[in-house]
């Protein structure tokens, strides 16, 4: 259901998972926006330095962060009201998943966007 993703912890290195994510993203048609202090652009879109530069609705939000940032990425989720925080691989957070419960955002934890895209598409 989502169609507009934010993308927290984009890189703009193609080596680094959440370029390839972003790009595969992108390419099954999502509005991705990449959050990335610093850096102007990431595969031909405009990158913001936090959640609330955003100026529309978010669907979901893909964090690519450390599991100890992820508190604090929740509570801008919930500020802006997004629908779904989404914590890739290898990413676990009690008190992030805690957070989202308590604003009635969905909520997934150690898996990669892309994989699950995939495998729900039958394309695994």
């Amino acid at each position: 259901e989502a169609h507009t993703v934010a993308l927290v912890g984009a890189s703009p290195r193609p080596t680094r998972p959440s370029h390839s994510v972003m790009r595969y993203l992108l390419e099954q048609g999502y509005r991705v926006i990449p959050v990335r202090p610093l850096v102007q652009e990431i595969l031909g879109m405009r990158c913001v330095a936090s959640l609330a530069e955003i100026d529309e609705p978010i669907d979901l939000v893909d964090v690519f962060r450390r599991s100890e940032a992820c508190p604090l990425v929740a509570k801008e989720a919930v500020a802006v009201g997004a629908k779904a925080l989404w914590l890739q691989l290898g990413i676990v957070s009690r008190e992030a998943r805690e957070i989202a419960a308590r604003a009635g955002m969905d909520y997934v934890e150690d898996e990669c966007t892309a994989i699950v895209h995939r495998a729900m598409r039958g394309s695994v």
